[in-house]
C-alpha cells in the first residue's frame, strides 16, 4: 500500500474500533477488550511504517475536495512532515498503552465498553489533527476531542466533582475555541484557502494582511486546549476522571494538540513580533505559576496536572523563540514520562482500593507494596526533573538552548526580549520542577500516613505497561537528539554547555533543598506530642473529611487517617502556600468577573420574563377569558331559562320601539 493509504488508515482504525465498541458493547461484551486494544495497536504499527517511509524527507501531501464551498474550498487533505509522522507514533503508542492498562484498571467497571470506545474515538480525533492538511478538517478533530474529554472526565458522573469538572473542561476550552474559529476564518480569508501548505506559502510571500490579529485569536484557542495561562484552570479539576484518561489527555491528546498546532503553523505566528512576545509571556507565567501550585498540592494527580501545565509552558516557550524542533522534541519526551507518571499514580490509587483521587499526605508503606510503580515512577520523576541522562534532560535543554540563542540575538525574526523571558522562566521552572518532583517521591513512597488496606497485587497488564513506558523515559532523549534533526528541519538539538550546567544545577538545588526541608519537617513531627495531629473535634475521620472537602480531594482509600505533617511544600512556600494550593485564586477571580455577572444577568432576564413579559401575556388572555365565562354562564341548557330570556328580550324590544315611536 502507498504511504497515503496507510496514513488514511491510521486515524480510521481507532474510529472504526470506537463505532464497533459502541455497537457491540452490550450485545457482545467479550469483543470489547479486543476492539479497544487491537485497532490502537494496528494504528501504532501503521504510524510507525508511515514515519519510516517519510523518514524526515519531503512532506507527504495528498488532497481531494470534500465539497464545493465557493471561493475558499474545504479539502480532505493530508500533510505529513517529520513532525506529524513522529507525533502520530507518540499518540498511537500512548493510546495503546492506555487501552491495555485500562483492561486491568477498569476491569470491574460496568461502563468500560463506552469508556473504551470513547478512548478510541479520542485517539482517532487526535490522529486526524496530526495528519490533517486542511484547517477545517483539523478543526473537526479538535472539537471531537473536546466532546470526548467531556464524557471521559465525567466518567464517574455519580460524583459531583466529576460532573463539575467535565462541564468546566468543556466550557473553558470552548471559551478559547470561539476566537480560535474566528482566527481560522480570518487566516483562510487572507490566504484564500484552508490548506496548510497554501497558508504557509502565503505567509512566506508576505500575503498575510492581519498577522497580529490572527495570531492572537488563534492563541486563545491554543491556551484553552493546551491549558496555558489564563485558560489552564480546567486541567487540574479534570483529574476527577479515571487515571488512564488523565494519562491520555496529558501525554498524547488534547493538551498536546495546541502545541502541535502552533508548531505546524509557526510561520503565521512569527509574522508578528507582538504575538511572539505574548506567547513568551504566556509561557513564562504558565511555567512559574504552575510550578508553585504543584509544590502546594496534596493530591498526587493534581501535582501531575500542574506539572503538565508547566511542561507545556516549556513547549510554548520553545515556540515563542522560533524553535519548533525543540518544542516537539519536548512534546515527544514529555509524552512518554508523563504517561508513565499518571499510570504509576493509577497503580498507587488502585492499590488503595479506590479509583478516586489520592492524597499524598495520607500515604504509607507504598514502596514495598507497589515496587513496580516505585521504580518506574522514580525513572519518570528523574526525567521530569531533567536529570541527565534521562529523556527530559535532553528535551528540556533543547528548549533552554533555543531560548539562549534567541536572547543573544542569534535567532532571526525573534525579539530578544522573548528569548530572555523564556530563558529566565525556564530556569525558574527547572528549580520548581525538581522541587515538586522530589516532594512527590518523598511523600508518596516514604510518607508516614496511615496505611490503606492491601488489595493485593495489581493486574499484570498495568505493571507491564509501566515498564514499557519506562524504556523511552530513560533512553529516548539520549538517542533522539542525534536522530531527530533529520525529521525536524535539520535543527540541531544538542544541549549547550551553559544552559545544561545552569539547568541541571538549579534542578539539583531544588531537589536537595526539598529533601532538606522534608528531613526538617520530619524531625519536627517526631518531636511533636502524641495526638497533636488528631486534635480535630470530630477526630481523625472528621479531619480527613473536612480537609477533603476544603481541598476538593476525596479521602485516601477507605481509611480515615490523619495527614502526614512532614510536608516540605509548606515550609518552602511559607505564606504563599495557601494561595498556591488554590491555584492563586484564579477560579475565584473568574467567578467574580464572569460567572457572577452572567448569573446576575440571567436572574434579571428571568425576572423580566416572568414579571413583565408574562404579565402582558396573562393580561392579553384575561379579557377573552372573562367574556368567555360570561357567555358560558348564559348557556345553561335549561329551556325555561331560554324561553324566559326570549320573552324578556321581546318585551324590552317592544318597549324600546314604542318609546322611539312616541318620541318621534
Amino acid at each position: 500500500m502507498t504511504t497515503t493509504t496507510l496514513a488514511v488508515l491510521v486515524p480510521l482504525l481507532p474510529f472504526l474500533g470506537a463505532a464497533a465498541g459502541l455497537l457491540l458493547g452490550r450485545t457482545a461484551p467479550g469483543f470489547v477488550r479486543p476492539l479497544a486494544v487491537l485497532p490502537s495497536l494496528a494504528a501504532l504499527a501503521l504510524a510507525a511504517i508511515v514515519a519510516v517511509r517519510q523518514g524526515g524527507d519531503a512532506a507527504v501531501d495528498a488532497a481531494t475536495e470534500l465539497t464545493p464551498t465557493g471561493s475558499v474550498p474545504i479539502e480532505l487533505a493530508l500533510h505529513i512532515d517529520g513532525f506529524a509522522a513522529l507525533v502520530a507514533v507518540l499518540v498511537a503508542f500512548v493510546a495503546t498503552c492506555v487501552q491495555i492498562y485500562s483492561t486491568g484498571y477498569l476491569r470491574d467497571d460496568p461502563r468500560y465498553p463506552s469508556y473504551a470506545a470513547l478512548v478510541s474515538l479520542f485517539t482517532s480525533a487526535m490522529l486526524l489533527v496530526v495528519y490533517s492538511g486542511d484547517l477545517i478538517v483539523l478543526l473537526v478533530g479538535w472539537e471531537v476531542m473536546g466532546i470526548c474529554s467531556y464524557f471521559l472526565v465525567g466518567h464517574y458522573w455519580e460524583t459531583p466533582e466529576a460532573r463539575a469538572a467535565s462541564i468546566k473542561a468543556f466550557l473553558v476550552t470552548k471559551l478559547g475555541d470561539v476566537p480560535f474559529l474566528i482566527g481560522l476564518f480570518a487566516l483562510a480569508t487572507d490566504a484564500g484557502s484552508f490548506r496548510i501548505t497554501k497558508v504557509l506559502s502565503t505567509v512566506a510571500n508576505g500575503g498575510l494582511h492581519h498577522p497580529t490579529l490572527i495570531a492572537l485569536l488563534l492563541l486563545a484557542g491554543v491556551a484553552g486546549k493546551s491549558a496555558q495561562f489564563p485558560l489552564h484552570t480546567w486541567l487540574p479539576d479534570a483529574m476527577a476522571g479515571p487515571t488512564p484518561v488523565s494519562a491520555l489527555i496529558h501525554a498524547a491528546t488534547m493538551v498536546a494538540a495546541g502545541v502541535y498546532f502552533v508548531a505546524r503553523l509557526l510561520p503565521v505566528f512569527e509574522a508578528s513580533s507582538a504575538a511572539m512576545v505574548v506567547l513568551a509571556v504566556m509561557a513564562a507565567v504558565t511555567m512559574a505559576g504552575s510550578g508553585l501550585a504543584a509544590l502546594a498540592q496534596d493530591d498526587i494527580k493534581r501535582v501531575l496536572a500542574y506539572s503538565t501545565i508547566g511542561q507545556l509552558g516549556y513547549m510554548t516557550g520553545a515556540l515563542a523563540v522560533g524553535d519548533r524542533g525543540a518544542a516537539v522534541f519536548h512534546l515527544l519526551s514529555h509524552g512518554a514520562f508523563k504517561a508513565l507518571l499518571f499510570l504509576a499514580a493509577g497503580v498507587i490509587i488502585h492499590a488503595s482500593g479506590t479509583n478516586s483521587l489520592a492524597a499524598m499526605s495520607r500515604m504509607g508503606n507504598l514502596r514495598a507494596r507497589v515496587p513496580d510503580a516505585f521504580w518506574t515512577m522514580t525513572v519518570a520523576l528523574l526525567a521530569l526533573a531533567a536529570i541527565p541522562p534521562f529523556s527530559g534532560f535532553f528535551s528540556k535543554e533543547s528548549v533552554l538552548g533555543a531560548a539562549e540563542h534567541a536572547a543573544t540575538g542569534d535567532t532571526a525574526h525573534i525579539p530578544g526580549v522573548a528569548g530572555w523571558i523564556v530563558l529566565v522562566a525556564g530556569l525558574l521552572a527547572a528549580l520548581l520542577t525538581a522541587a515538586y518532583a522530589t516532594r512527590l517521591w518523598l511523600l508518596a513512597f516514604h510518607g508516614r500516613g496511615v496505611e490503606a488496606p492491601d488489595h493485593g497485587r495489581q493486574p499484570v497488564a498495568m505493571n507491564a505497561v509501566l515498564w514499557v513506558l519506562a524504556v523511552p523515559s530513560l533512553a529516548l532523549g539520549g538517542l533522539a537528539y542525534r536522530v531527530l534533526p533529520d525529521w525536524f528541519d535539520g535543527r540541531d538539538l544538542t544541549p549547550t554547555l551553559t544552559t545544561s550546567v545552569l539547568g541541571t544545577g538549579v534542578a539539583l538545588v531544588g531537589g536537595i533543598v526539598t529533601y532538606g526541608a522534608w528531613r526538617h519537617t520530619t524531625a519536627l513531627a517526631d518531636r511533636a506530642p502524641m495526638g497533636a495531629v488528631a486534635a480535630h473535634p470530630e477526630g481523625d475521620a472528621g479531619l480527613v473529611e473536612a480537609e477533603a472537602i476544603a481541598s476538593h480531594t476525596p479521602a485516601y482509600g477507605d481509611v480515615a487517617s490523619a495527614p502526614d505533617p512532614a510536608d516540605p511544600g509548606r515550609l518552602l512556600l511559607g505564606p504563599l502556600h495557601r494561595h498556591a494550593a488554590t491555584g492563586f485564586h484564579l477560579d475565584a477571580v473568574y467567578g467574580a468577573l464572569f460567572v457572577r455577572p452572567v448569573l446576575a444577568a440571567a436572574s434579571l432576564v428571568r425576572f423580566l420574563d416572568r414579571e413583565v413579559v408574562d404579565t402582558y401575556v396573562r393580561g392579553a388572555g384575561t379579557l377573552p377569558r372573562l367574556l368567555g365565562a360570561a357567555v358560558r354562564r348564559a348557556q345553561t341548557g335549561n329551556m325555561q331559562t331560554y324561553v324566559s330570556a326570549l320573552l324578556a328580550g321581546t318585551v324590552v324590544l317592544t318597549v324600546a320601539v314604542l318609546l322611539v315611536a312616541t318620541g318621534a
